[in-house]
């Protein structure tokens, strides 16, 4: 569970960071037919979103960086409340004003 703060996620999640769970693409599965959309994403290669074409939503994020891998985004967690990052990511975009927990490690960029 991490925040990542690139433009990017600021970007695409409408606030000063965006919230996920990690996860192996292999250990997924998806029903229905989000919609995405692909960007340009902080490492260079392609950053692929995928959102609920009914609601907006944000759903889940890869890159072609590490494709074993996806980020489900807090915002479609059913218990968001069980949510405790455990890294902050790409401080070196970090808004001024955000307050980051001392409790967790923090990367100026992807570790």
């Amino acid at each position: 569970m991490l925040n990542c703060h690139c433009r990017d996620c600021q970007q695409s999640s409408g606030a000063p960071f965006a919230s996920g769970v990690v996860v192996r693409v292999a250990d997924t599965e998806v029903s229905g037919s989000p919609g995405t959309y692909s960007v340009q994403g902080s490492s260079g290669g392609t950053t692929i979103r995928s959102f609920c074409i009914r609601c907006g939503t944000p759903l889940f994020t890869r890159g072609e960086v590490v494709p074993d891998l996806m980020s489900i985004r807090f915002a479609s967690l059913d218990d968001q409340a069980g949510f405790k990052p455990m890294v902050d990511i790409w401080t070196s975009s970090a808004q001024p004003w955000v307050k980051l927990s001392e409790d967790i490690p923090h990367y100026p960029q992807s570790p």
